[in-house]
């Protein structure tokens, strides 16, 4: 049996071998997607049968709204989310138009990218901090337009809108750039903002890993969020999610009693996602 992979408007038609999907330009399918790693997920089709395993990524593989632990067989129709993008499998045509092909030798380079954030990328060695402030009031003005675009229920392009800027944000977290709290707590409101209105659990493992980089609770709004996206989202993962309640344990005896209740709503964010 032959098989195609359908992503946005492509279907690619699978031939024997094997190719990965990552953010690195190497992939056989090179994905824009700041929930993506660099190399993030291997296909494979040997023998009639497709398989995807996950390789060691930040955000993991999502197959019909569960997170694989270990190699798992595609059937026909499974939908499988990377980071935010979904891809679907499909029998190949048996006739017609022909898709693009996609094997282990002549694999071509798909470049899917998202709009631009409306300012350049964080420059990580010598961008001062007057510059990450601007930023902030920058990703404010930004975030206007995905708000309403949420409103209006229009995620999908909310998600695009923001996309890039939310890429810069935590790519200088990952490079451990001190950043200015007010962008911090924008880009975790849009980031869980997403997950619900999308359901992509991406989106909410974005905020657990933000604040865990800041050693800090998030703040009640984003929290609320959180509540929201967790009844919605197919999958997050827990064990980023109970690392960062553990770590704000070790420093429970020095909170206040404002910070010590976001403690106690985050332990009841951690017990809500284990029922999932």
């Amino acid at each position: 049996m032959r098989f195609r992979l359908r992503y946005l408007q492509h279907d690619l038609e699978l031939n024997e071998g094997t190719f990965a999907v990552g953010r690195n330009a190497s992939c056989q399918l090179s994905l824009d997607d700041p929930l993506v790693s660099r190399r993030h997920a291997i296909f494979e089709l040997a023998g009639g049968t497709v398989t995807i395993e996950d390789l060691n990524s930040r955000n993991g593989v999502i197959v019909n709204g569960h997170r694989i632990e270990t190699k798992v067989n595609l059937n026909v129709g499974d939908r499988i989310l990377i980071g935010s993008q979904e891809l679907t499998l499909l029998a190949a045509r048996d006739g017609g138009q022909p898709g693009m092909g996609v094997g282990k030798m002549t694999l071509p380079k798909m470049k899917v990218s998202t709009p631009s954030s409306g300012f350049p990328p964080v420059q990580i060695e010598s961008d001062p901090e007057p510059s990450m402030v601007r930023r902030a009031d920058q990703f404010k003005l930004l975030s206007g337009v995905a708000e309403k675009a949420l409103a209006m229920g229009k995620a999908g392009e909310a998600e695009r809108l923001l996309a890039s800027a939310l890429a810069d944000v935590i790519e200088a977290t990952r490079a451990g750039r001190p950043l200015p709290p007010t962008l911090v707590d924008q880009a975790a409101k849009f980031s869980a903002k997403l997950a619900t209105a999308t359901g992509k659990g991406g989106w909410a493992d974005y905020v657990i890993e933000l604040y865990a980089a800041q050693k800090r609770p998030c703040p009640a709004h984003v929290i609320d969020e959180l509540y929201n996206a967790m009844r919605k989202v197919t999958a997050v993962d827990l064990n980023r999610l109970r690392g960062y309640v553990a770590m704000l344990r070790q420093s429970l005896p020095r909170y206040g009693p404002a910070e010590r209740f976001l403690f106690q709503r985050l332990e009841g964010l951690e017990r809500l996602a284990a029922l999932r």
